[in-house]
């Protein structure tokens, strides 16, 4: 029986009935001109179920309309979603309109409580924020190698125990503003160490600065000629961990020297450090080379220091040794 109130619309099939529900539905709907809701094949889906489930029972506190004696939802309903996913991408609460959307197409909005589904939103949308800050950091990081902590290859033989890399993985020395120098031999897997643990400081929110040394140098040097120097300066200070790759490759000039002392000065006990290098820490005062600059400079990286000496084969040579195995 129609209820009272409520407002009642005739609707005449102009094709043949589908034996299913569904069919039906979206027949009628169409035969009466809402065109508008096959943009939403979820709410379809939603009425047809409810058909099935209370056929003379409509929802409560809905405009309903009568369809060949059973009630449904009208199009205002799906007019009302329209605007609230409008609204949100305005918001560009891009999360909470995904969410939003899939809910609507399996269902679940019908069985979720006001409570429940605010907290379903909130939570989609803030995940997807998260995930979008992540990927920026990443990108912004620009590290060498795409590596993770899971990817490593851990060993006696390497001088590399699990635990204390472990430990380094949870980025506590980052909250510590402590530094990290990695010394080994060309090809042990320096660079990919370091950029393992950048991405994983990534992965839990910080902010990650990585560079081949020299490159830093050069584009220091350029940026001073257009008087940019500084501006870049102040953006690495800011980060919160900076990798330096390669340290060593060749003895420091006056300027180069000053730009690293003006580094190091600028994160010292307020930002973590990581620096790769191919000679043992002890030979990189003659690198920096001027010795009153070298001793601060290495007092500053050296006092906080966690060390890792990597020893072994190369990666490289034995990577290449398995490829040529397989080939065979």
């Amino acid at each position: 029986m129609p209820v009272p109130g409520l407002p009642i619309m005739k609707i005449t099939a102009t094709k043949p009935l589908k034996q299913s529900w569904r069919g039906n539905w979206i027949l009628l709907l169409t035969s009466a001109g809402m065109k508008t809701l096959t943009k939403y094949p979820c709410i379809k889906t939603y009425v047809a179920r409810g058909i099935m489930i209370n056929r003379n029972k409509p929802p409560i506190m809905r405009k309903q309309t009568m369809v060949g004696g059973i009630y449904c939802e009208t199009k205002n309903i799906i007019i009302m979603n329209e605007t609230t996913l409008e609204k949100m991408k305005s918001l560009k609460f891009y999360g909470m309109v995904r969410a939003f959307t899939s809910s609507l197409e399996d269902g679940r909005m019908s069985t979720m409580t006001a409570d429940e589904m605010i907290s379903f939103l909130t939570s989609s949308d803030w995940d997807d924020r998260n995930n979008r800050r992540i990927e920026r950091y990443i990108r912004n990081a620009k590290f060498r190698y795409n590596a993770s902590i899971e990817k490593l290859y851990l060993g006696p033989e390497r001088n590399l125990e699990k635990n204390q890399v472990m430990r380094f993985a949870e980025c506590g020395f980052i909250d510590k503003s402590e530094n990290i120098l990695i010394t080994g031999c060309t090809g042990i897997g320096k660079s990919y160490i370091a950029s393992a643990l950048g991405n994983q400081a990534c992965l839990m929110g910080y902010k990650v600065f990585y560079m081949n040394i020299t490159k830093l140098f050069a584009k220091l040097k350029m940026l001073k000629a257009d008087g940019s120097y500084l501006r870049e300066i102040s953006r690495i200070e800011k980060q919160d961990l900076l990798i330096l790759d390669d340290f060593g490759l060749q003895p420091l000039d006056n300027h180069n020297r000053l730009a690293l002392m003006e580094l190091i000065e600028d994160r010292h006990g307020k930002r973590s450090t990581i620096i790769t290098s191919q000679l043992p820490v002890k030979e990189w005062y003659d690198v920096i080379g001027e010795k009153t600059i070298a001793d601060a400079i290495m007092d500053r990286l050296v006092h906080d220091a966690h060390r890792l000496e990597i020893t072994g084969e190369s990666m490289r040579r034995n990577k290449k040794a398995r490829n040529q195995m397989m080939n065979n």
